[in-house]
């Protein structure tokens, strides 16, 4: 108990609340709701008990502030991932409503500062992998059930028409993969498969999807079996970090790089915080890694990786620690919406805050 109450008693960087002050904030009155149970609630006492702000990683010179955003129109956790497409912040599917498998799509214009809702998954899932390419958006596989039952159908959105249309699906049906562009293809690294918890387990597949061929190739597989993973593309290499095996009682802290050209992984400096459900970005040239969960924890560190130096640092770390995040960087900000405040899908958010160097 020593343990958590210092964790909860650390001051949150950019702000003049403390993380036991949260429960009392404005912004978070009534942003929650269980699963289990309809009904808006306050931040629940467990999400204290499971925040950690602590990071091992040296601090940056500049901190960089987090400030309170318009809330998710309801709440919502484990959409997974999300994706910025012509400046607006895209959410999909995810948990909602008491239920796993929502198709909801909702979208946030920072240029309004207003969320609205977009055309609906034609198959809700949870822990669906997205992406963009040419102003489209990109949905792959997810699950049906509580991080299980995963499907493999894929969908593509295209702003104009708004409305899906759905496209090759996956060779097999998977949820919690990693998805990032790259020229004309689509990777689809890792997830994980299975129908209850005795055959549920990570994959180490690494699917490449031809964009205009609409078909899929095998690339070198990754060299550990992952799920919930962070992602991102920069400077001819794909980045992974981070994720699951099997489950957030195992979390890895790997991580690695994909040189498309070699059709290889290399090794690089593992991120300093083991984690999954996070949110990965890349935000003024470096990797950003924020939120996720473990066992018994909900991680608020943010920590930045330097392409170029091969280094992580620490900056100010989330106001409302969170995992099932969705994160994306809309114009000089890092936006993270929904995700659940404590370990587990059993409470879901509304809230929305987001991140900036200034």
């Amino acid at each position: 108990m020593k343990m958590i109450s210092r964790r909860a008693a650390l001051a949150v960087a950019g702000s003049a609340l403390a993380a036991p002050a949260l429960a009392q904030h404005p912004h978070h009155g009534q942003m929650f709701e269980r699963m289990n149970q309809p009904g808006r609630i306050d931040l629940p006492p467990l999400a204290l008990e499971h925040a950690v702000y602590d990071s091992p990683a040296p601090k940056a010179a500049q901190q960089g502030k987090w400030d309170v955003k318009p809330p998710l129109p309801l709440p919502r956790t484990e959409m997974a991932w999300a994706t910025a497409l012509n400046g607006k912040l895209h959410l999909v599917g995810g948990y909602a409503e008491q239920r796993f498998d929502m198709p909801y799509h909702h979208v946030f214009d920072p240029a309004t500062n207003a969320w609205t809702e977009a055309a609906k998954l034609p198959r809700g899932a949870n822990h669906v992998g997205v992406t963009t390419h040419d102003g489209k958006l990109y949905a792959f596989g997810g699950f049906i059930e509580q991080n299980r039952f995963p499907h493999e159908d894929v969908f593509v959105w295209t702003p104009g028409a708004n409305s899906w249309v759905k496209l090759r699906p996956l060779p097999t049906a998977s949820g919690a993969i990693g998805a990032v562009t790259v020229g004309d293809s689509i990777h689809l690294v890792g997830g994980a498969i299975g129908n209850n918890q005795d055959d549920r387990r990570s994959v180490d597949w690494h699917l490449v999807y031809d964009i205009k061929e609409d078909r899929y190739r095998q690339a070198a597989r990754f060299p550990t079996s992952r799920d919930h993973v962070g992602i991102v593309f920069n400077n001819g290499l794909i980045h992974l970090v981070g994720g699951r095996v099997d489950t957030f009682h195992t979390n890895s802290n790997l991580h690695h790089t994909y040189d498309p050209k070699e059709d290889r992984w290399r090794f690089r400096n593992p991120i300093p915080t083991a984690r999954s459900g996070h949110g990965t970005v890349v935000y003024r040239g470096k990797m950003f890694c924020m939120g996720g969960e473990g066992t018994n924890k909900v991680f608020g560190q943010n920590e930045a990786y330097d392409f170029q130096t091969d280094k992580w640092e620490q900056y100010a770390p989330m106001l409302t620690p969170r995992h099932g995040v969705g994160t994306a960087v809309l114009g000089d900000a890092i936006h993270m919406a929904g995700g659940g405040p404590q370990m587990g899908g059993g409470v879901k958010s509304a809230v929305h805050e987001a991140f900036t160097l200034g």
